[in-house]
């Protein structure tokens, strides 16, 4: 969409950071084992049994059951919904890599240093979610 008056400024120009992220997910406990018990995440606050968050850096990941703002069908098994990527140090890529296999999750890419200049990993969550560690290498 172009701007019919280009000397207006636009009021989405104010907008700083993405401040939250929201999986709405089909399986809140598998979701929750994975995300506290395999990624170690610290469960910031629990607004409802259907919504909860963690805190990563200055961002917030909040997973959610569907509700009243967002009556999607859940996406089909099989079919991820979204991407998330996780900065770490270079030597923790590995590591990741070997505290996933542990907790008995399938890497779909294994450590790989790519051309642009990150060490990459790629696995799924429960709900089939694509997720990356990566480091700048």
């Amino acid at each position: 969409m172009n701007d019919q008056n280009p000397s207006t400024t636009s009021p989405f120009h104010s907008i700083r950071a993405i401040d939250y992220t929201v999986i709405f997910v089909r399986d809140m406990a598998a979701m929750r084992r994975f995300y506290e018990g395999v990624l170690r995440l610290s469960l910031t606050r629990e607004l409802s049994a259907g919504w909860i968050e963690y805190q990563i850096g200055g961002n917030t990941l909040a997973l959610a059951r569907p509700s009243r703002t967002a009556k999607d069908a859940p996406t089909p098994i099989g079919s991820a919904s979204l991407q998330l990527a996780f900065k770490v140090a270079a030597d923790d890529v590995d590591r990741c890599a070997d505290e996933l296999v542990r907790h008995g999750v399938d890497l779909l890419e294994p450590p790989t240093n790519q051309p642009f200049g990150h060490r990459t990993l790629f696995f799924r969550d429960p709900d089939g979610n694509l997720l990356e560690v990566y480091a700048e290498i």
